[in-house]
């Protein structure tokens, strides 16, 4: 399952906030077997949001998309997925109910626009706030407040599966430039990813989808480093 992020807010970009909610889905996707191949951050507005994901929905089996939820001036995510779509935005009776009945708000305590998600998506509650996420197609649309577009991706987890990976890491304490040849070599014995991240040492990532040949090539190559 390949998968893109996409998340929205002119905060990310101009580096007022950390884009924690990426590396956060980044690694409970991996874990699930799911390819990330492309995480894109867009500012508040609406244009971009509707090209990126019409571009993203089309190319991969599902986009997720974070931020800009809610009834405030800049909070656009849902007009601009909409408008992928083609669709125009609709009150949700789904979520005013949920709101009523679980989060103790009248619809009158409500500032206009909370509820409106696109016409005809499936509406997400949020369970750690207010503005309701959705679905709608392959897209999924979640809070961009870390608990509670964490809270809400449990409702939708299940229907992000893959390829089962194992992953053994590697510490090198040499060069990254020295381990190119054993890199190559590694990855013609087995059938493995490789990736190196430089630091005090060299972090070795080695991953594929048996655990046994993984194992093997871990072995392989910490028996080299320890010669080296």
């Amino acid at each position: 399952m390949r998968v893109a992020l996409v998340t929205v807010g002119d905060e990310l970009l101009s580096g007022d906030t950390v884009n924690t909610n990426a590396a956060w889905l980044g690694r409970q996707l991996a874990e699930r077997g799911v390819s990330v191949e492309r995480v894109t951050t867009l500012p508040d507005r609406t244009a971009d949001i509707a090209r990126e994901v019409n571009e993203h929905r089309a190319e991969y089996d599902a986009v997720i998309v974070t931020g800009g939820l809610g009834p405030t001036h800049d909070d656009v995510t849902m007009e601009g997925v909409a408008a992928a779509f083609g669709r125009d935005l609709a009150e949700s009776e789904a979520a005013l109910e949920w709101l009523e009945r679980e989060g103790g708000y009248t619809r009158d305590d409500l500032a206009e626009g909370t509820a409106h998600i696109p016409d005809g998506a499936r509406m997400l509650p949020n369970r750690a706030g207010v503005a309701p996420g959705c679905v709608i197609g392959t897209v999924y649309v979640l809070p961009g407040v870390p608990e509670e577009m964490k809270s809400m991706f449990e409702l939708v987890a299940d229907d992000f599966a893959g390829e089962s990976r194992h992953v053994e890491t590697v510490e090198v304490d040499e060069p990254e430039s020295a381990l190119i040849d054993r890199f190559e070599t590694l990855r013609d014995r087995f059938d493995v990813k490789v990736g190196s991240y430089p630091g005090e040492t060299v972090r070795v990532k080695i991953e594929g989808g048996d655990a046994e040949t993984v194992a093997e090539a871990a072995a392989w190559l910490r028996d080299r480093a320890d010669a080296a």
